[in-house]
């Protein structure tokens, strides 16, 4: 029988007490729903929901925008291919690649979703300032410093109030989630 570290158990309490704190904003909740409303309203235009990401919030756009289709019935696409990546890194440089799959891919009227736990990763800003120069609806979710750059370029920003990659990008992932169950019903 494994003997009680109540080091652990106190470190695991207090790691899931942020979540809860995190995941129950109320400001969060109404940016949320604005999210879900945005989504529904292009996909009834016929537009669609662009992911991109880096590491952990690029497996989280893959997994979003197949949810979104299969599930909410709004099409979702993402840049998580390793062809596309470094086909537009090699051209264009890693901090224009996603910027330069907005530009061949983005059409006009789609929403586009960017994340990055820092806010701070050049090619998802350097997207992010290409969608607002192009006047497309942007979405952002981050976390780190609340000044961070993403934050301060979206439509909705939504941010997580923490410097683990961990709570940042797994409230990121639930958030995102729920938007689609929200649509769901």
């Amino acid at each position: 029988m494994l003997k009680k570290n109540e080091h652990d158990v106190q470190w695991l309490k207090k790691y899931f007490e942020n979540y809860q704190t995190f995941l129950n904003s109320e400001e969060n909740f109404q940016k949320l729903h604005e999210i879900k409303e945005l989504w529904i309203e292009a996909n009834n235009k016929g537009n669609k929901i662009i992911f991109a990401g880096n590491g952990g919030s690029a497996a989280m756009s893959s997994h979003l925008a197949v949810d979104l289709t299969k599930t909410a019935k709004i099409r979702g696409i993402n840049f998580n291919e390793a062809d596309l990546i470094t086909c537009f890194a090699n051209d264009y440089g890693y901090e224009k690649w996603v910027l330069q799959a907005l530009e061949h891919y983005a059409d006009e009227g789609d929403v586009i979703v960017l994340i990055s736990s820092s806010g701070q990763s050049a090619n998802i800003v350097n997207g992010a300032k290409y969608a607002k120069e192009k006047g497309f609806s942007l979405v952002t979710f981050s976390g780190f410093n609340s000044d961070n750059p993403l934050r301060q370029i979206g439509d909705i920003n939504v941010w997580v109030e923490s410097h683990s990659y961990n709570i940042v990008e797994m409230t990121h992932h639930i958030w995102l989630l729920a938007i689609v169950d929200l649509i769901v019903g």
